[in-house]
């Protein structure tokens, strides 16, 4: 694999949200968001007052957005914002390339969304709406007809594609099945000419050496800040 500098990883959401994944969301050249029902995330060209005025503008009162940024984000007028953790970017060091059993493992599809998202209240690995799908291709695996394991593709931007939603219900746990699904993932990534990459919070240590042993490593780190109109704070 390549050395790239790896530029368009450096703002993720608005990487996405202004290339290949353009058609999922909604604003303009000063403040972007996913459609509510894809993803919570927004992004703004640069930390200005008209930037964050744009991204107001986006926004009902109650709603809440979240933005990735390399520090805790400052006042912002007519918005409240709160810190709600880090975030660890992780890249693929290498492309995989060994074969991997997916005898079991199904694409999942529309007629799948009410157990992604039962799966996914189980199991809380994120986000995760009913358009969420749409982002990229998502894999499972269903036992005696129950989803209990998937995985799948989320931000995309031009060279990259994230891995997320990975999620095993708590009785096939230990079994490596999101290992598979993402190693799955990784390779066909990886056939496309693509790099993969994911999002994980810093404090969440089993995921982070799950994914080291996979071979991902640190990138970098981002504040993630949730971000409403101010008028509907507590």
């Amino acid at each position: 694999m390549s050395r790239p500098t790896h530029a368009a990883l450096d703002r993720p959401i608005w990487s996405a949200l202004t290339t290949k994944q353009a058609h999922l969301g909604q604003g303009d050249a000063l403040a972007r968001r996913f459609h509510p029902d894809v993803a919570p995330f927004a992004a703004v060209a640069s930390e200005t007052p008209d930037a964050w005025r744009a991204l107001h503008a986006l926004m009902q009162p109650g709603e809440l957005v979240a933005i990735l940024s390399t520090d805790t984000l400052p006042g912002i007028d007519a918005l409240q914002a709160k810190r709600v953790g880090t975030i660890n970017q992780m890249i693929a060091t290498q492309r995989f390339t060994q074969i991997i059993d997916d005898s079991d493992v199904i694409a999942l599809g529309a007629a799948d969304v009410d157990d992604m998202l039962a799966l996914v209240q189980r199991t809380k690995p994120g986000p995760f709406g009913r358009r969420t799908r749409e982002m990229g291709r998502y894999i499972g695996i269903r036992e005696h007809g129950e989803l209990v394991a998937m995985a799948g593709e989320r931000m995309t931007t031009d060279g990259y594609v994230e891995i997320s939603a990975v999620c095993v219900d708590e009785r096939c746990r230990g079994r490596g099945l999101a290992g598979r699904l993402m190693n799955i993932l990784r390779k066909e990534i990886g056939e496309r000419g693509d790099t993969p990459f994911l999002h994980v919070f810093s404090h969440n240590e089993g995921a982070i050496a799950l994914y080291e042993r996979l071979g991902f490593g640190v990138r970098h780190a981002f504040a993630l800040t949730q971000v409403g109109h101010a008028a509907s704070a507590d």
